[in-house]
């Protein structure tokens, strides 16, 4: 296999200004709903792009958890290092890709953290096992083994029994705020579209990008 003889021509939509929603949350509500129906696998996963202290760049997938006219909501471990990167710079990119439909949305922003209160609910919404997950495990520490990680997991697992499990102090959620979005769709022959949205003096701008 020759990994440069690779690619696909990209044709099932297009994307025009006349089509587009003047709010792009709710041009990104519209793009979800389809990834969605189509069906794709995680259609709420997403690269998240931070930058430490030193400027080094990170990159990891989150899962989207919230879509508000204020932002889009992603929950974490507050002790791990993309909570260290955010906390030493709040500025994101988030990357969502959909081959399904031949599509990928780009945002841009600030993070901060949300409300314990709503932390606290989602975490009641999850699984009883992510649950005790989220308490068993430090994330982006160093483990000794998988058996280390596993014996805290059952050891939790005894301590609460059958009781309610509470959200970890160091456990809970963030918001992007947007002043940038890229809706790009796939196009025959690598001439694909690009709408970007920018905010400027609180109002979203328009504009079409060059593929």
């Amino acid at each position: 296999m020759n990994i440069a003889d690779l690619r696909r021509d990209y044709k099932l939509q297009a994307l025009d200004e006349s089509q587009a929603n003047a709010n792009p949350i709710e041009q990104f509500r519209s793009w979800f709903a389809e990834a969605v129906a189509s069906e794709a696998l995680e259609p709420n996963a997403m690269t998240l792009c931070t930058v430490d202290a030193d400027g080094r760049p990170s990159a990891r997938i989150v899962l989207l958890k919230g879509i508000e006219p204020m932002g889009l909501t992603f929950f974490t471990n507050y002790e791990s290092r993309k909570a260290a990167d955010l906390m030493a710079n709040p500025q994101v990119a988030l990357v969502l890709f959909w081959p399904e439909l031949e599509r990928q949305v780009r945002i841009e922003g600030e993070v901060t953290k949300v409300g314990r209160a709503e932390s606290d609910a989602y975490f009641q919404s999850r699984p009883r096992a992510s649950q005790l997950g989220a308490w068993a495990s430090p994330q982006s520490s160093t483990l000794g083994s998988r058996a280390d990680l596993e014996r805290e997991f059952e050891e939790l697992s005894r301590r609460f029994g059958d009781g309610d499990i509470s959200c970890p102090p160091h456990w809970g959620g963030y918001r992007v705020t947007p002043d940038r979005f890229e809706f790009w769709q796939g196009r025959r022959s690598r001439l694909h579209d690009r709408l970007q949205y920018l905010l400027v003096n609180g109002a979203w701008k328009i504009e079409r990008l060059a593929p």
